[in-house]
């Protein structure tokens, strides 16, 4: 059995600005880096084998963080990147709620759910028996968890900026 340590990156400038970031690097903010610290602090004592993060700066560095009292390296994929929200990306989200119609050019959540599977099958057989945290984002965290459970993403809370979910694979 793998153990997944699920967890969101901390908050971003573009978070607190409601921005939809999507695919972009993003840049933890102050509040993020704190988030980030509470987690670490809370982790330190935790026998962790493996830090993932997805290749986005600001997944990247929250985990760096967390990984810190561990001294083991972080390991990126873009399995565990945020969905693509194409011409949305940048956006004001407010601005969004009244859009009718979605561009052609966002990630299907087919496509999504199907990264999220494939970062599940990759945890298991990479890291079998391991403790692995590893931070994402909050619509592919969402996803992992829609197909961990057998349930479609509307059914599954929304992670906080630095929350942990602990699943067993």
């Amino acid at each position: 059995m793998t153990t997944l340590l699920l967890v969101r990156h901390g908050e971003t400038v573009a978070n607190k600005a409601q921005i939809l970031q999507g695919q972009t690097p993003g840049e933890l903010n102050d509040t993020g880096k704190e988030q980030a610290r509470a987690v670490r602090d809370r982790m330190e004592d935790i026998h962790i084998d493996t830090f993932v993060a997805s290749d986005l700066h600001r997944a990247i560095q929250t985990c760096e963080i967390i990984a810190e009292p561990h001294g083991k390296p972080v390991i990126t994929t873009p399995l565990l990147r945020e969905r693509d929200w194409g011409s949305f990306t940048g956006k004001f989200i407010p601005d969004l709620q009244a859009v009718k119609q979605w561009p052609d050019d966002i990630e299907s959540l087919e496509s999504l759910k199907s990264r999220a599977k494939q970062f599940i099958a990759w945890l298991k057989a990479t890291f079998p028996n391991q403790t692995v945290l590893a931070v994402g984002h909050g619509i592919v965290n969402k996803a992992i968890q829609s197909i961990y459970f057998g349930k479609p993403m509307n059914e599954i809370q929304k992670m906080t900026n630095a929350e942990v979910r602990k699943l067993v694979l």
